[in-house]
């Protein structure tokens, strides 16, 4: 135990305790979601515990980290509960995260509790309902598990041994990257990867391999267990010739515990918190160089595809020869090689651990790349078509002007397209208190026209072309009062998209951003289809406007707004990262800046704008 502890932490905790990270899941019915969550935020802040818990009405999914005796707390008054009971706490004592960037990306340096529509997004169509968890397979002990490998690979002595070993399949249903550092390996049994970059690809490989499983006994395995549950219930759902379906209980990392030598597992286990994976006792290495080809399974460095975002294993020879790298799923569609630079500085949300759900952060992109002859004859990659949302009380035009050193930094990449929002303001202005009087004057230009997509109730929204002093003081903060006029601005914005064309992405600014992301979520949950591919939201919020059903809005995205240091003073930097927290983490991708209330310009920021972007060319 170490007696000096890396980062001291509060809690009540004791200086020399061990770090740890906590890990479980629990399917039941949580009658309120609101208050299970407000408990886990006051009790897990009470023992300074980091990490991510998701309350659905279907069940708990949590990663925590933080000190072995605040943890043990934690579980203590978790068995307390009887909506816990039987609930299987995975609790590993380990290092302080040492690596602030990585912490950081696997959400290890804060607490963040949310109220979620379901605990694991299996399928990607929000149209579909998810199978029934009581559907789901047959839990299996480590033992067990193990003892039926055993048995199969023909290394038992049970007399009661399946004679043909034909009959059993065993199924990885984790990401290609993470089987790349290590899986199951038995003798004489074919082991399927899906080889999928998220857990939402999964169902479509399901459909697409029945004949591989149908008639078989399935013996399936993830990293802790909760990502099983959902994918062997879609299995059996299939009806006769998928009832037989065994999972492993408690993932690879219980099976470790009880073999620690590896037993039939290979390699290391990935796991989504700051310990990057974890192995057994052979410590063989599994994984490859993308680049080289020599062996290696350290993720750390966190290089990731310049395509499609996946983690990418390279080596740190090649590292220092080349920034460029195209992972195997994105070689074999034919994509090559690019000059955009690596977003090391960007920082990209993911999940935590398999065991809470949570995915890594790929932005898939299943598209081919589209493109058009240049003059030469040589070939030039398509400009995206984004449409541009301005923020409260401007205009098309003045967003363009203000936007113009960024629509000139991605000139070869982007076509900008402007709108005015449809509730038009009256001119007001705030008197300036002068020291020979309390009066000013109206400002001396001409009025321009100013718009809104969101407005105040009883708010004034005429065009008269002079100007009046304002009613009350500017307040900052005047965003949370704007609840009216989506309605209108809705079928506004449907209106111009059918007369204007088709568009890759929508951008925001500020209003613009929050509504952009109302936009989307409607379109979601109308019609299922986003019509864009990606989305930028720029100091956005989430405006209080109807209700966002816990569903994650199922868009790339990619959350660009001021740090927390007060840089930006008219959309709180909580308020930027609760938007973001809004999207399906696994595409959502986040840039911090300390520039204020402005779309950054400067690098390395505008370097992780373009390599966002040209995820979709």
């Amino acid at each position: 135990m170490d007696a000096t502890p890396r980062r001291q932490r509060g809690g009540g905790v004791g200086d020399g305790d061990r770090y740890g990270v906590l890990l479980y899941y629990k399917y039941a019915e949580v009658p309120d979601t609101a208050a299970l969550a407000a408990f886990y935020e006051a009790h897990c802040r009470g023992l300074a515990l980091v990490g991510r818990v998701r309350v659905g009405p279907d069940g708990v999914n949590a990663t925590l980290g933080g000190r072995m005796t605040a943890l043990e707390k934690h579980v203590a008054e978790m068995n307390s509960n009887t909506l816990f009971e039987g609930t299987d706490f995975k609790l590993a004592s380990c290092d302080d995260p040492v690596d602030e960037r990585v912490a950081r990306e696997c959400g290890f340096t804060s607490l963040s509790v949310r109220v979620v529509k379901e605990l694991v997004t299996l399928c990607s169509n929000p149209t579909l309902a998810p199978p029934g968890i009581s559907s789901a397979g047959i839990h299996l002990s480590a033992m067990e598990f193990h003892s039926v490998l055993q048995s199969i690979a023909g290394t038992s002595l049970d007399a009661d041994a399946p004679a043909d070993k034909n009959e059993v399949v065993v199924l990885d249903a984790r990401n290609v990257y993470e089987t790349r550092i290590g899986k199951f390996n038995v003798p004489n049994v074919e082991t399927l990867d899906p080889e999928i970059r998220q857990y939402s690809d999964l169902p479509l490989w399901i459909d697409e391999h029945t004949e591989k499983l149908r008639g078989k006994s399935i013996m399936m395995y993830c990293t802790g267990g909760i990502r099983c549950e959902m994918a062997s219930a879609y299995i059996r759902s299939k009806g006769e010739g998928f009832e037989n379906v065994f999972q492993l209980y408690g993932g690879i990392q219980r099976y470790l515990e009880q073999f620690p030598d590896g037993g039939y597992f290979e390699g290391k286990n990935f796991v989504f918190d700051h310990r990057i994976s974890v192995g057994s006792l052979k410590e063989n290495i599994l994984g490859t160089c993308l680049i080289c080809c020599s062996s290696y399974d350290d993720y750390s460095s966190r290089c990731r595809c310049n395509h499609c975002r996946m983690l990418v294993l390279v080596c740190p020879t090649c590292q220092e020869s080349s920034k460029e790298y195209v992972c195997e799923l994105c070689q074999k569609n034919g994509k090559e090689s690019c000059q955009i630079s690596p977003s090391q500085d960007c920082l990209i949300h993911i999940g935590l651990s398999e065991s809470s759900g949570f995915e890594n952060s790929s932005i898939n992109n299943h598209c081919v790349t589209s493109k058009f002859p240049r003059s030469n004859g040589s070939e030039q990659l398509k400009k995206l078509r984004i449409l541009c949302l301005h923020g409260f009380r401007q205009n098309a035009s003045n967003f363009k002007g203000r936007t113009s050193a960024l629509a000139k930094k991605l000139k070869h990449i982007a076509e900008l397209v402007f709108i005015d929002a449809p509730h038009e303001l009256s001119f007001v202005y705030q008197p300036i208190q002068g020291n020979c009087s309390d009066k000013s004057s109206p400002p001396s230009v001409t009025a321009k026209q100013k718009f809104a997509w969101l407005i105040a109730p009883n708010a004034s929204c005429n065009a008269e072309q002079d100007w009046k002093v304002a009613d009350t003081p500017f307040d900052p903060l005047q965003y949370q009062q704007q609840t009216e006029g989506f309605e209108e601005s809705y079928a506004y914005l449907e209106n111009a998209l059918s007369q204007m064309g088709t568009f890759d992405g929508i951008l925001g600014f500020s209003q613009g951003a929050a509504m952009a992301a109302l936009f989307c979520r409607q379109l979601q949950k109308t019609s299922g289809s986003l019509k864009f591919r990606f989305g930028v939201f720029c100091s956005g919020y989430p405006a209080p406007v109807g209700d966002f059903d816990n569903k994650p809005i199922k868009l790339p995205s990619l959350h660009c707004f001021g740090n927390g240091e007060g840089h930006d003073r008219q959309i709180a930097n909580r308020a930027s990262i609760e938007l973001a927290g809004l999207f399906e983490q696994d595409c959502c991708s986040i840039v911090e800046h300390d520039r204020g209330h402005i779309i950054p310009t400067g690098s390395p920021y505008i370097d992780q704008i373009k390599d966002f972007l040209s995820n979709f060319q």
